[in-house]
């Protein structure tokens, strides 16, 4: 990655948008998706994108990229003052949509991936968890308002960015 890691950053995504399972998150990933598998695929097979950690539904966790290395997950961003976050930030994508709930499973891992990278990278402080909405707002909406905030404010027992 060269930089320190400092930020964690909360995604959504579900391909085709809304349905949920299936191998096209990880395709999209390792940029093996097919554009002829759904016509929403053709728009965005240009697409060169990656994220550290993906958290299935039902819990089940996949790594991308080792969160030593940068993985292309926050495009056009910046928080504190400091643009480019996927130089400095490790992300997180949750399968859901801004308006589905997230299940508990999905909390739970997200919690134990956090107190991890943690570990891992202790230039991580404990407010530095955000949204991708955070880092891009007006681009990006994302992980929504389906996101309990004060879900993971309690898991991890720390207050963060407060939110409108």
């Amino acid at each position: 990655m060269g930089a320190t890691v400092e930020l964690v950053v909360v995604h959504n995504i579900s391909l085709p948008p809304g349905e949920f399972g299936g191998p096209h998150v990880a395709e999209l990933f390792t940029n093996s998706l097919d554009p002829q598998g759904h016509p929403y695929f053709e728009e965005i097979a240009d697409l060169r994108v990656s994220a550290h950690f993906l958290i299935r539904r039902d819990g089940h966790v996949i790594q991308f990229v080792s969160t030593k290395d940068m993985a292309w997950h926050a495009g056009v961003s910046q928080w504190r003052n400091r643009e480019k976050c996927n130089e400095f930030s490790l992300g997180i994508e949750l399968e859901g949509t801004d308006t589905h709930l997230y299940t508990q499973e999905q909390y739970a891992r997200l919690e134990e991936i956090i107190l991890k990278c943690r570990t891992a990278h202790p230039d991580i402080e404990e407010d530095a968890i955000v949204g991708h909405s955070d880092i891009a707002p007006g681009r990006k909406t994302d992980p929504g308002e389906s996101f309990d905030w004060q879900e993971l404010q309690t898991r991890l027992g720390v207050e963060l960015l407060p939110r409108s």
